[in-house]
Formats: structure tokens, C-alpha cells, sequence
């Protein structure tokens, strides 16, 4: 699972319409749309009931919301942890 495709479920999840969702994240619509389904795909699950009024999240896309969330708040920790420090420059591995 890509981090890109996690994020755009979690700000879907938190707009409720996808194209709310796409122009926070600075992507079109059907990228967003894609992105949910392949997650979907990749859990075997529907996250989200979709309707003209938006998107609803099913009990499974409840369910797997706070993990997500957490994945991407370790995703951000991990990058301030590496971020260079005092202008240092992070030394190659190998």
C-alpha cells in the first residue's frame, strides 16, 4: 500500500466527496477515485458507500480508518526523525 493511497482514503474519509478530497491533495478526481479502488481492491473491501450527495464510509471503511490514520501519523514521525539537523546533510548508506 502507497502512502499517496492511504492519505487520499483518510482526506476522502474526512471530506465525504471526492472532489474536495482531490483538490486538498492537488490531484484530479479520477486519480482519487482510482485510489480508493485499489485500496478497496487490495483489502477486498468497500471503504465507502457512494452516493450524488458523496461518499459515506462503510463499517469496514470505519474500522480501518484509525489504522490508517496512525500509519500515516508514523509515516510523518519518521521523516522528522531523518530530517538533517543544524543544516547536516544525512550520510549515504553503502
Amino acid at each position: 500500500m502507497d502512502e499517496r493511497v492511504l492519505r487520499a482514503f483518510a482526506v476522502t474519509a474526512e471530506l465525504g466527496r471526492l472532489d474536495l478530497a482531490a483538490r486538498e491533495l492537488g490531484y484530479a478526481q479520477p486519480t482519487v477515485s482510482y485510489q480508493i479502488r485499489s485500496l478497496e481492491n487490495d483489502l477486498g473491501v468497500r471503504l465507502f458507500l457512494r452516493s450524488c450527495n458523496g461518499m459515506r464510509l462503510t463499517s469496514a471503511g470505519s474500522a480501518v480508518l484509525p489504522t490508517v490514520r496512525a500509519v500515516l501519523l508514523l509515516l510523518q514521525s519518521i521523516r522528522a526523525t531523518t530530517r538533517p539537523v543544524d543544516g547536516l546533510r544525512a550520510q549515504p548508506i553503502g
